[in-house]
C-alpha cells in the first residue's frame, strides 16, 4: 500500500513539495513518521491512548528536525472539523479505520472537507465484496457460504466489524466532491498468512507479486483490503 500511496503523490504533486498530510486513525504512527522522513508536514490523529502514547514514543526517538515536522493530536476521527480548518490539507489518509464505524459516510464526508482543491483522500478498507476468500481458502466451507450475504465479519482480534463495497464508496466519494481516481488489491495472496508468521527469505519477489496482483484484474478485486484513491475537486 506504502508503493500506491507514494504511486498517487508522485502522479499528483510537483516533486519536492512539501505537503500538509493528515493521518486519522494513525495507530502507533507508522506511516505518519514515513512521510514526516520524506520532508512533510504530518498531523496524525488517533483515538486510542495505547497507541498514541506508543506513537509519541516512536516519535520521540526521531532527530529533532523531523520531530519538528509532525503533530500529534488525541482524538476522534468524526470530529476533524473541532480541531483543523476545511481545506487545510493536501493528503488526508484513513487507513483501516473504517470497518470500526458502523456510518462511514459521515467520517469520509469530513475527511473531504479538510482537502484543499486537487487534495488526495486515502482510504484503506476491507473488501466487502470479497470477505469469502479468506474462510472459502481455509476450509470453513459454512463461514464461507455466509459471508457471500453480509458486510461484516470477524476479525483477527476477535471484534465483529464491517466491510466497504467500492461500489458504494466510489458512490460515496463521488457525492462529497472528491471522486475516486484510481483504486488498489493489497492483500491478494498473503491474507490468509498467520498473523506471527515469519517473513519469507524472497521478500522482495513477494512484494513484486503483490504490487502487481495489486493493481491488475480480476485479482485486485478479490483482494482482503482496498485501497481508494479519490481526489477533491
Amino acid at each position: 500500500m506504502t508503493r500506491q500511496l507514494d504511486e498517487q503523490i508522485a502522479g499528483r504533486f510537483p516533486v519536492g513539495r512539501r505537503l500538509r498530510v493528515l493521518d486519522v486513525g494513525m495507530g502507533q504512527g507508522a506511516q505518519a513518521l514515513r512521510l514526516a522522513r520524506l520532508g512533510h508536514e504530518v498531523t496524525g490523529v488517533e483515538r486510542d491512548p495505547r497507541m498514541i502514547a506508543a506513537a509519541r514514543a516512536n516519535l520521540a526517538r526521531e532527530p529533532e528536525g523531523i520531530r519538528q515536522r509532525v503533530r500529534l493530536v488525541q482524538g476522534d476521527g468524526r470530529d476533524t472539523g473541532a480541531h483543523f480548518l476545511p481545506g487545510g490539507f493536501d493528503v488526508v489518509l484513513c487507513h483501516a479505520v473504517l470497518m470500526y464505524v458502523e456510518d462511514p459516510d459521515p467520517l469520509v464526508a469530513g475527511l473531504a472537507r479538510m482537502l484543499a482543491p486537487g487534495g488526495l483522500l486515502s482510504l484503506l478498507v476491507r473488501n466487502g465484496d470479497a470477505l469469502a476468500m479468506r474462510p472459502g481458502l481455509g476450509g470453513d466451507w459454512a463461514g464461507a457460504l455466509a459471508a457471500f450475504d453480509t458486510t461484516t465479519y470477524r476479525n483477527r482480534l476477535g471484534l465483529d466489524v464491517r466491510a466497504d463495497r467500492l461500489s458504494a464508496l466510489t458512490a460515496t466519494l463521488a457525492g462529497i466532491a472528491a471522486p475516486l481516481q484510481a483504486w488498489y488489491g493489497v492483500r491478494v495472496f498473503t491474507d490468509t498468512a498467520a498473523h506471527n508468521a515469519a517473513l519469507p527469505q524472497d521478500l522482495p519477489t513477494l512484494l513484486a507479486v503483490e504490487e502487481r496482483a495489486g493493481r491488475t484484474d480480476p485479482y485486485r478485486g478479490v483482494a482482503a483490503l482496498l485501497h481508494l484513491c479519490g481526489v477533491r475537486g
